[in-house]
């Protein structure tokens, strides 16, 4: 596990590199279409972005980064001086949700029936440490969970690129699991003026959750508005499927990214029409469905990989519907958003002999 990184310090792959500042983010809100970017682009640059999250930050934590990390041992010098900036600097309307989103970035030729490709080149974590929180009234098991009447926030180390936890609350004991870092918000601006809530995902994106989206892995999303005024947040360094207790491993990234604009022709003979977040993975393509009900972001997300298939492939309905059956797995993205997600995974080797 590398040192940890304030912001500007140690390594910067991109030549565009974009901190976070209380002038370049947003605290519970996405950008809409009448926010100015914080940044402006050419299709096909690499940025770095420091990213922070919001575990530490929040009002049943204190407010007060140094002093929450330093009651589970962290030293000063190890607490993200954005972190500390942000808090000090911007409030937080508590109607908003709770996530740190870093832009907008104008991207230079974008327009509405474009795609927007966001390319993940590199995830690195900040520091060497997390937290997991489980919240009243959210999470999977809102009125079993938490138990008590105080929320609860797990806090969690890292060592040999493993996050650990305790097995039992003040013992030695420790769970360790693999870290696999990804951005949960990843998005585009809504049209208009009003600016979404940073919770509830959409066809903009936004906080989307999907865990797929690690180093090598595209998200594809429809431009809303002309530059696309990209942005992300809500870094994890792990999550499972679902995210049951309402927050996974969240820990502040480092972040490239590559942000290209497919045009609409492309995107419609790559893709089919469709309306949301679309994922590609070195092995898989990956269309989602989102709703408040589980049951139809499933069935949404079973029509949207039906119309992938049929329209990049050329299968029949009824022959696709099978094959979905009989091959791909359907996720669940996560439980905890207000609105769910379910994404589909299609192995991108099983259409390519049909596609030649």
């Amino acid at each position: 596990m590398s040192a940890t990184l304030q912001p500007g310090a140690g390594h910067i792959r991109a030549d565009t590199y974009l901190p976070s500042t209380p002038a370049t983010v947003l605290w519970g809100r996405l950008p809409c279409g009448t926010d100015a970017p914080v940044l402006r682009i050419e299709a096909g640059t690499e940025v770095t972005i420091d990213t922070v999250s919001h575990e530490g930050l929040l009002d049943d934590q204190g407010s007060d980064p140094l002093g929450f990390f330093a009651s589970h041992g962290v030293a000063p010098e190890d607490v993200l001086t954005d972190a500390v900036e942000i808090v000090g600097t911007l409030t937080r309307n508590h109607a908003d949700g709770p996530h740190v989103v870093t832009g907008p970035i104008h991207v230079a030729g974008a327009m509405p029936g474009d795609l927007l490709a966001i390319t993940v080149l590199e995830t690195t974590p900040r520091v060497p440490y997390g937290v997991i929180s489980n919240r009243h009234g959210r999470g999977a098991l809102p009125g079993e969970l938490p138990r008590g009447p105080e929320n609860v926030s797990v806090f969690a180390t890292v060592r040999d690129d493993r996050g650990c936890l305790p097995a039992v609350e003040g013992g030695e004991r420790l769970i360790e699991f693999p870290l696999a870092p990804f951005l949960g918000i990843m998005g585009v601006a809504v049209a208009g003026d009003e600016r979404p809530h940073s919770v509830p995902p959409g066809a903009h994106g936004g906080n989307i959750d999907i865990n797929l989206l690690q180093v090598g892995s595209t998200l594809y999303l429809p431009v809303q508005v002309p530059g696309a005024l990209a942005y992300v947040g809500d870094p994890h360094f792990a999550q499972g499927d679902g995210e049951v207790a309402l927050t996974a491993l969240e820990a502040s990234l480092r972040v490239t990214l590559r942000f290209d604009v497919v045009p609409a022709v492309e995107a419609l003979a790559q893709f089919g029409p469709f309306e949301g977040p679309l994922v590609e993975t070195p092995e898989y393509l990956v269309p989602t469905g989102l709703d408040r009900d589980l049951g139809e972001a499933v069935r949404r997300c079973v029509r949207a990989a039906l119309a992938l298939l049929q329209a990049r492939w050329g299968l029949d309905e009824h022959l696709a519907y099978a094959y979905l059956s009989a091959a791909t797995d359907i996720d669940i993205s996560q439980v905890v958003d207000q609105v769910c997600g379910a994404h589909a995974r299609i192995r991108k080797a099983d259409l390519e002999a049909i596609a030649r």
